[in-house]
């Protein structure tokens, strides 16, 4: 494994947020994280990419610690799309996208070839090159979720990371974003490591899940060892019914009760 989290504790002020977590995250799969609001999905996420520090523990990239990587090295190996990306007014998408290419310049140059063809290939796979002279702006969410993705692509890093790419688009425009990640990973062999609220687009577009509650680890394996009623009584509160989708034989919640008060002490870690 290219990426190890090794007992790694998040925290704000006095306040822990990951508790000791460790976590291999499998080379060329699609990784989602999962878990309640507030269980340290998008702070273990920031983490591991070094937005914000931790306390203890390591993050290994490669065999190096990443916190004594150098900042472009290092993101020349991962990109990360934040939850809600800062505000792109006023630029054109391929003015955006462009942006991905900034760990590889040397101070305010020009674009080289290279920028400009990784650029050319992140709009091409994103299906967005129509649009390069369009003000982000001016673009639907679907479209803009797209471009950003473009960004991170352009940046050509084997390692993507997303915090809840789907947040605030429809459904047609949430499996539009997944099955452009898993071409990615399929074609390109990109690890894509993602944050999700949906448990069944989770199931449907992962290889590995990792179940978080409270900031701790409660399970890490596949869809179907993840995706148990006793799992997600621990992690959700929730009795589930498990099943399996017709179309793709993943597993999907198909429907679901709160715990009662009784069981959920019984269940929680």
């Amino acid at each position: 494994m290219r990426l190890n989290i090794n007992n790694i504790q998040v925290g704000y002020d006095d306040r822990k947020i990951v508790h000791d977590l460790s976590i291999e995250i499998p080379d060329g799969k699609i990784t989602t994280i999962i878990g309640a609001n507030g269980c340290g999905k998008s702070t273990l996420l920031k983490a591991i990419t070094r937005i914000i520090p931790y306390q203890s523990g390591m993050v290994i990239l490669d065999g190096e610690n990443i916190q004594k990587m150098n900042t472009k090295k290092l993101a020349q190996e991962l990109a990360i799309l934040p939850q809600s990306p800062e505000s792109a007014s006023g630029l054109l998408v391929e003015e955006l996208v462009s942006y991905g290419r900034f760990p590889y310049q040397k101070g305010f140059g020009n674009l080289s070839t290279k920028d400009k063809e990784m650029i050319d290939w992140a709009l091409e796979s994103t299906n967005t090159a129509e649009f390069r002279k369009r003000p982000v702006d001016a673009l639907s969410g679907g479209q803009r979720q797209r471009v950003w993705i473009a960004m991170a692509l352009a940046q050509d890093t084997d390692i993507i990371f997303l915090d809840e790419p789907t947040t605030y688009l429809d459904m047609a425009h949430q499996l539009e974003v997944l099955e452009l990640l898993q071409q990615l990973n399929e074609r390109e062999n990109r690890t894509i490591v993602m944050v999700l609220h949906d448990l069944n687009q989770a199931a449907r577009f992962s290889d590995y899940m990792i179940a978080l509650n409270a900031g701790h680890l409660i399970k890490a394996g596949t869809p179907t060892e993840v995706m148990q009623n006793d799992v997600l009584q621990k992690v959700f509160n929730i009795d589930a019914v498990i099943g399996e989708d017709p179309r793709t034989k993943k597993p999907m919640c198909i429907t679901y009760d709160l715990v009662k008060s009784v069981e959920k002490e019984k269940t929680f870690i």
